[in-house]
């Protein structure tokens, strides 16, 4: 459900909104756009059933969402999404290029690596340290030492760092040494893992799952 709010009301107005949904037992999203501010709600909307919202000041109307996807939806944020990464806008008019080494193996070639994706001009530095593999006698990433390689390369040439996570418990490492955390193709729908990246003020780069619909790539966005 989205409820869109008057263009003149005020500040204590939307925030009294947003409290009375949080009381009824469901979470709000304020979105300002250029156009108008909305509050999506997420939740069981039968819980709204008896609670006329309309009535609230500052509330222009309550419009039901009808796309199972709530949040990645137009119809709850219609403007474009720009993600501001250190300087560097993904989601604008100019393409946003990520490159890297597959997997972090050795520090000096991973200096190297990043030195030559800056002069090919690419705007971030992808590389993985962690690596889901289909074998487990493959190898499997260097870990944390991978993520303080690719920080130092970040120190280096300035570019944003991306890699992807595999365990919630490395999330507070995550968000120290990277930019952006990539959810990859194979924790797609891995909902623990993404309720705990989602919980943090960080970009995430979610890659759609192998054989998975548009539709279940959007709902786990």
């Amino acid at each position: 459900m989205i409820i869109v709010l008057k263009p003149d009301a005020t500040e204590k107005e939307i925030e009294h909104v947003m409290d009375r949904v949080r009381e009824l037992g469901l979470s709000p999203h304020l979105s300002k756009g250029q156009e108008r501010t909305i509050i999506g709600v997420i939740g069981d909307d039968r819980l709204l059933a008896n609670h006329p919202l309309r009535a609230i000041p500052g509330v222009e109307e309550v419009v039901p969402i009808l796309a199972p996807w709530k949040l990645a939806g137009r119809e709850f944020k219609k403007d474009d999404t720009i993600i501001d990464v250190n300087g560097v806008k993904v989601g604008s008019r100019k393409l946003a290029i990520m490159a890297g080494p597959c997997a972090v193996e050795k520090k000096e070639l991973t200096l190297g690596i990043a030195q030559e994706v800056k002069a090919a001009g690419a705007s971030i530095l992808r590389g993985g340290a962690y690596k889901p593999r289909t074998s487990p006698y493959s190898f499997q990433g260097l870990g944390n030492e991978g993520l303080d390689y690719l920080a130092e390369a970040k120190r280096l040439t300035g570019l944003p760092v991306v890699s992807e996570i595999l365990d919630p418990r490395d999330i507070e490492y995550f968000l120290e040494k990277t930019d952006i955390i990539q959810i990859g193709a194979r924790n797609m729908q891995n909902f623990e893992l993404l309720k705990e990246v989602g919980a943090y003020d960080k970009p995430v780069l979610l890659k759609r799952g192998l054989s998975a619909t548009i539709k279940e790539w959007l709902l786990s966005a």
